[in-house]
């Protein structure tokens, strides 16, 4: 027998299949399987670690077994419709042509036939159980849901069926109709390739077999629709649509009704597809399915439009009213708005004598230290070192000092690798000499320095002050919202310091290094678990460093909001964490929300755009995610350890139906509020984002009634922020404030309102004032009865009553204020304003607003040199809140502000006795208008300098200038003694001048 010739050219060596390929292919799969394992290991470590390997567990487990059961229904379902269509086959067809050209296609797919019949199943299975494995929260809350206790207005149901059992059975539902249309799919075109169904010129041939096949498949989609059709009907009072949520007139009358008859309509079919399989009749499903079809084209949507265009319409307002009500009641039960203080607050408009007495410890409290603005001071005074760094926007908060409340602006000392100099960017220095911050720093909110610094109660390094010292608290912080992804921590006993702890202190003290004693991270000292975190962080050097021991912990995940979201995976967590001095530790405490999309008869709020302000818009807080919610609660505080990253939750609203349902899914990872101690008690208040959203709410839902709401006519909207440029909300701000029914004043989280703003227009006016009650007590595990408590203050529109914007206008349009402003500017200095602060006291509601310098040069910093205040049409503008204050009020206010020791900038000018002006008094307007020359001479002859390009003169003209304005500042402060009243029991040369319509100056 001879051998078939050779097809290899001679000269060509032969080529033989080697292994390389293969090799290469399982080397590559091992490596990606490596990493995979990698990056899932590590983040059990890290979870075992902090003590919520439940949250791992148990999510990942959800994941999987809602991945595995959607991937088998999905594989199961087109593998059998493919085996069934396959097995159905005709033995031979009986036109040649069409029997030609399936041959020849079945004979391309034979070789692979099995391989396709298994990887197609296969391929859509895991895309069915990865859309499955996304929706495992609604698995776990349908299965270990709560009762609210409360019905529904339309079908009298428990809200939880909304929000549990619903959501789980329309997933459920929509699933397996998506399913039933793959499998169906895939089993009519394995009928047309192996010949069961063809396109003949009489028509479409179907087998026996096939017939039946799709006959159950239509019946399934049909029974399925059904089912889809009757869940439509709950689904009506979670509807957006129409101008009011929930189910209105048309719903109710219309499309429940319809949805009903469509669900029967659609299993009345399904059955008459099951009779055609068994009699092999097609003529009634056929008849059936059109049925169906105009049923729901004139049932479904013609017959609602026409109730809709020719019953509603005409006669809107009196139809919806019963469904209006229905959602203003549920949208505020939803949001918290139904315990909702209201107030009528006639509030006038007349600055008379003494008017503050009253108020007295609210305004003794008023936050001068705008929290925005004075970053800067804080970084330039109490930075030390480039390498570190404190946020943009500092926190407001307060604290017990000598028995009295002090409001607080506070912030720690965070570090910035960044700052490090280039020579100094090393792996080794970037991870694990440089590892944390150093201490907290705080001011008082309602005082500053005589050079408009901020008034320090905590600061320095080593970290002294009324807050304790290195003593009393741990000032390190490893973990805060600027903290490096990772760094390389601990080490064995005795072994020496490697990480850099704090700068010296003053001139001739050394550096102190430090080495990490706690347990904030992951083991990374076995050769193992180097290998995992070199690949997870994909740095070779992390494996190869003399920097990593056996002792040693990996820090990473290190942003308070970011690990809460990790072990709270159900939270939706507020964008401005917060750090207090706490039982010896510094905390971050972190405020968690529990939302829902589908509360029925409830107003939808997206998150993103209720909660933006001009905070949000200049990144210094941050965003919620664009998710759309209908229900909203702060059932979680949540606190991280800013030393060892220890997160604790605590069920704040443990009345929370929804928290309840996730406290069975993770038992052990929440503790009750009663475990609080007092200190950290102390510390809790109102959180920004729910407050933001319940504010939107407000606006519209403060009207019950309901032919009111249905007109809009008393609608409001928030302000936007007049200390800005762009057209964004003015934020809410925290202050201590008594409102109008309390004893004595409270933390308070505070807004205001002004009518509704349409196309960009609205009265600036103000309509109402809201407070939210943010102290909690300070006893432990008890939570005060007033925290949480919304005060609403209705004002009259007849009032009139200036809003944020109005004031902010009068403030930048008065003659006298624009005068020292412009002074203030000389030298290219800028005048910064700060926030404006609206507030409830002298029976109206008067503005606050401190007034910041900076001048030029990269190491300034804003410093507060005046505030203005207004209150009705008259402002005052004075170096402290409460010369301005007095100047507003007739001479004398009735109260002393936070400052009144204060004198600003300018010295104290003395008086003779008996309060008669000083020697030389009368000469002050003098020297003021002869100090105000000498500035714009200098301001003169520095510009000509400069364009000469003389900058030795241009730098002279620079130093005069600062003269002529301190000498101006002197004069001015001359003035203000003069016209200040005497003091009790004293003789003043003049009587004491009545407010007018301008500042004082």
């Amino acid at each position: 027998m001879s051998r078939p010739a050779s097809t290899v050219p001679p000269g060509r060596p032969k080529t033989r299949r080697g292994a390389l390929t293969p090799t290469l292919i399982i080397v590559a799969l091992i490596v990606i399987g490596f990493i995979f394992f990698a990056n899932v290991w590590t983040d059990v470590l890290w979870y075992q670690q902090l003590g919520f390997f439940e949250v791992f567990l148990t999510e990942n487990l959800a994941r999987m077994l809602t991945f595995l059961a959607g991937f088998a229904v999905m594989f199961l379902a087109v593998f059998y419709a493919i085996r069934i269509a396959y097995h159905a086959r005709p033995v031979y067809a009986p036109d040649s042509d069409v029997r030609d050209n399936l041959n020849r296609y079945q004979a391309q797919l034979e070789p692979v036939r099995r391989v396709v019949m298994i990887g197609i199943p296969i391929l859509f299975g895991l895309f069915a159980g990865s859309a499955a494995a996304s929706q495992w929260q609604k698995v776990l809350l349908f299965f270990n849901q709560e009762a609210f206790g409360q019905n529904d207005p339309q079908f009298g149901l428990d809200i939880s069926f909304y929000l549990m059992t619903l959501p789980f059975l329309g997933f459920v539902t929509g699933f397996l109709i998506s399913v039933t249309i793959v499998a169906g799919l895939a089993g009519i075109l394995t009928h047309y390739l192996y010949g069961s169904i063809r396109i003949m010129e009489r028509g479409i041939f179907t087998s026996r077999a096939a017939q039946i096949h799709l006959a159950v498949t239509g019946a399934a989609f049909l029974l399925l629709l059904g089912i889809n059709f009757w869940l439509d009907r709950y689904s009506t009072v979670q509807s957006n649509g129409g101008r009011w949520a929930g189910a209105l007139y048309t719903d109710v009358n219309a499309v429940i009704p319809t949805k009903a008859i469509l669900a029967v309509a659609a299993v009345i079919v399904a059955v008459l597809f099951i009779v055609a399989a068994v009699i092999g009749k097609w003529r009634l499903p056929v008849i059936g399915t059109a049925m169906l079809v105009i049923t729901a084209i004139l049932a479904g949507g013609v017959y609602p439009w026409v109730i809709q265009q020719f019953q509603v319409r005409p006669s809107e307002q009196t139809l919806e009213n019963e469904y209006i009500k229905r959602n203003i009641a549920m949208t505020r039960a939803a949001y918290g708005l139904d315990k909702v203080q209201e107030k009528r607050y006639n509030a006038t408009t007349n600055a008379t004598t003494g008017a503050l007495a009253p108020d007295a410890q609210t305004t003794a409290n008023i936050r001068l230290l705008d929290p925005n603005l004075i970053s800067d001071a804080f970084s330039q005074l109490e930075q030390y070192r480039p390498y570190y760094q404190f946020p943009k926007a500092l926190n407001v908060d307060r604290y017990q000092i000598d028995g009295k409340t002090q409001d607080t602006v506070i912030a720690v000392r965070e570090l910035n690798p960044d700052g490090l100099a280039t020579n100094q960017q090393s792996w080794l220095n970037r991870h694990v000499v440089y590892t944390h911050g150093y201490g907290v720093v705080a001011a008082k909110g309602n005082k500053f320095t005589v050079d408009g610094k901020p008034d320090f109660l905590q600061a320095g390094i080593p970290s002294t002050g009324a807050l304790g010292n290195d003593t009393t608290y741990q000032p390190r912080v490893y973990f805060g919202e600027n903290s490096p992804d990772y760094s390389i921590v601990g080490a064995p006993d005795g072994a020496p310091h490697r990480e850099q702890d704090r700068p010296a202190a003053k001139e001739g003290d050394g550096e102190t290094q430090y080495t990490f004693t706690g347990n904030g991270g992951p083991n990374v000292g076995s050769f193992f678990n180097k290998i995992l975190y070199a690949i997870k962080f994909q740095s070779s050097d992390l494996m190869l460093s003399d920097g990593v021991n056996a002792e040693s912990q990996i820090l990473y995940d290190r942003n308070p909001r970011e690990r809460v979201e990790k072990v709270a995976p159900y939270l939706t967590v507020d964008g401005n964490a917060y750090p207090a001095v706490v039982d010896g530790r510094v905390k971050w405490i972190v405020d968690g929300y529990t939302t829902s999309p589908y509360f029925p008869y409830s107003q939808q709020e997206q998150l993103s755009a209720a909660t933006a302000d001009s905070q949000t818009a200049a990144n210094r807080t941050v965003a919620l995610p664009n998710n759309s919610v209908n229900y909203i609660r702060n059932s979680v505080k949540a606190t991280v350890d800013a030393y060892d990253g220890s997160v604790t939750l605590y069920a704040w609203d443990d009345q929370d139906p929804v928290l309840k349902a996730w406290q069975k899914v993770f038992p052990t990872t929440l503790k009750p509020y009663t475990e609080m101690s007092g200190a950290l008690m102390s510390h809790v208040r109102y959180p920004e984002d729910l407050f933001k959203v319940q504010r939107e709410l407000l606006g519209r839902y403060h009207v019950t009634n309901p032919d009111a709401f249905y007109t809009n006519n008393d609608a409001w909207s928030v302000p936007n922020d007049p200390t800005v440029q762009d057209e964004v909300k003015q934020p809410p701000y925290y202050m201590s404030l008594k409102m109008p029914d309390q004893d004595k004043p409270a933390f308070q989280l505070t807004s205001s309102f002004i009518p509704q703003v349409v196309n960009g227009a609205a009265r600036n006016v103000l309509y109402g004032f809201l407070a939210a009650d943010s102290d909690a007590g300070n006893k432990k595990g008890v939570k005060a009865d007033s925290y949480g408590q919304l005060r609403l203050l209705q004002i009259p529109p007849e009032t009139q009553v200036p809003g944020p914007g109005q004031a902010q206008n009068k403030f930048n349009s008065d003659p006298t204020v624009s005068q020292a402003l412009n002074l203030l500017r000389q030298g290219a200095s800028a005048v910064l304003n700060g926030n404006l602060l609206t507030l409830p006291v002298g029976g109206g509601m008067a503005y606050v607003q401190p007034v910041y310098l900076r001048s030029t040069g990269e190491t300034s910093y804003p410093t507060l040199q005046r505030v203005l205040v207004a209150f009705g049409d008259k402002i005052g503008f004075a170096p402290t809140l409460d010369e301005a204050l007095n100047q507003l009020f007739g001479g004398n206010s009735g109260a002393s502000a936070g400052d009144k020791a204060n004198k600003g900038q300018t010295p104290a000018v003395p008086t003779a006795p008996g309060g008669a002006t000083p020697p030389g008094g009368t000469d002050a307007k003098a020297e003021l208008k002869a100090a105000l020359d000498e500035a714009n001479a200098a301001i003169k002859a520095g510009q000509d300098a400069l364009a000469k390009g003389d900058f030795a003169t241009y730098g002279d003209q620079q130093k005069k200038l600062a003269a002529a304005l301190q000498k101006a500042l002197q004069a001015e402060a001359k003035l203000e003694t003069q016209s200040a009243p005497a003091p009790s029991g004293t003789a003043a040369p003049t009587p004491s001048p009545t407010p007018s319509a301008t500042a004082g100056s």
